[in-house]
């Protein structure tokens, strides 16, 4: 008999944007799989195209009396359903999804810490605070999945989870997809979005939140434009309406106002790979990351890629190799990065080859997906479930 399988995160952007794939994956190895998320506008499409989802409201800030109706409704449809296995995702559902699961006897909890929450520039007392909760989720957690090796081992040296219960996945796109040769004529897709004959074009993809770097980057963007008349810079994302993160409306505003139609703001869109194709230069200057996946996208269509120094983009970008990494929350060091390769084109273009190889050799989802099919397979025998 097939496992049967709950994907849970909080929102229908993480469902469409990350997870189809291994939810593909697991119908491919003849596994029953129910998307479990809030109500939002991707929920219909997504019922079109096959994929059985149900709707939990799962709020993403702290919100005492919605968790708890939460949690309760999540109990009622994990012993509803009887799922053999929940698979967890994002912080809020994660913890809820993880409890409720243990109160109506799911077999199997697991749960993939898409880059935790705490990092090392918090204040020791806001840190101590979210290792604590993943601690308290790491209980209920049969098996753990991070992205990026350091987050492995944090989980072990932060006592959330023991070491054979922790495993690295890494992160992977389609490399098919995100194949330069596959997204057509650059220049007519530059043309497009308003890009002149020889501008140099720098961008970055993500929520138009504070933690993303996104003020850092319209910085960096502003003092390289002084010195580098043919730089134009693009910014592709909007801040979600369930996002809580610090909004960036102030740097937008004067951004916009210095670089005039050398800023591109192109809103949430669906072709990332013509988008990474159009640019010379790709940035994600984050304040935290699991294993950005941005970045493997970017190295995937030959883009050099300036990242900040964290857990997850550093096990990704390589200085000097296929890119450079600069300090978290500096956009005078970014802007001296940028303004390298602007001057140096070449090299640049180097640096983004090298990522693409890279990229074919390390992430392709594919690889990500059996590595976790196999993993929660085998888990799943442990507990007499069968795969």
């Amino acid at each position: 008999m097939a496992l049967k399988v709950c994907q849970l995160c909080a929102v229908d952007f993480t469902l469409l944007h990350f997870l189809l794939p291994l939810i593909d994956g697991m119908h491919g190895a003849g596994w029953d799989v129910t998307a479990v998320c809030s109500e939002g506008p991707a929920i219909p499409g997504l019922r079109s195209r096959g994929y059985r989802i149900e709707t939990v409201p799962i709020a993403r800030r702290l919100n005492p009396l919605q968790h708890s109706r939460s949690l309760l409704e999540l109990v009622r449809l994990f012993r509803r359903e009887r799922f053999d296995v929940v698979h967890a995702h994002t912080p809020v559902a994660a913890l809820l999804g993880r409890i409720a699961a243990k109160i109506a006897g799911v077999p199997l909890v697991v749960y993939t810490a898409h880059g935790f929450y705490f990092h090392d520039e918090m204040p020791p007392s806001k840190r101590k605070a979210f290792v604590f909760l993943e601690r308290i989720g790491g209980w209920l957690t049969d098996l753990l999945f991070t992205q990026s090796a350091e987050d492995a081992q944090a989980a072990v040296t932060e006592h959330i989870a023991p070491q054979g219960r922790v495993f690295a996945i890494g992160n992977g796109v389609d490399a098919v997809r995100f194949d330069p040769a596959a997204v057509g004529d650059r220049l007519l897709l530059r043309k497009r979005l308003g890009v002149p004959e020889g501008a140099y074009l720098v961008g970055m993809i993500g929520r138009q939140v504070r933690e993303k770097g996104v003020a850092e980057f319209l910085d960096a963007a502003i003092e390289v434009a002084r010195d580098h008349p043919r730089a134009y810079f693009m910014l592709v994302g909007e801040r979600l309406a369930s996002d809580h993160a610090d909004s960036v409306e102030a740097e937008l505003g004067r951004a916009g106002a210095a670089l005039g139609g050398r800023l591109l703001l192109t809103g949430q869109r669906p072709d990332i790979p013509g988008l990474l194709a159009a640019m010379d230069l790709f940035c994600l200057p984050s304040y935290r990351e699991g294993m950005p996946r941005t970045i493997i996208e970017a190295m995937m269509m030959a883009k050099p890629v300036i990242a900040t120094n964290i857990r997850g983009a550093r096990e990704e970008v390589v200085p000097g190799e296929t890119g450079l990494l600069v300090a978290t929350r500096d956009a005078r060091a970014l802007a001296r990065a940028i303004a390298r390769c602007v001057a140096d084109p070449e090299w640049a273009r180097i640096l983004g080859e090298a990522g693409r190889k890279r990229a074919l050799m390390l992430y392709d989802e594919r690889n990500v997906v059996a590595l976790q099919l196999e993993k929660i397979g085998e888990f799943a025998g442990r507990r007499g479930l069968e795969p």
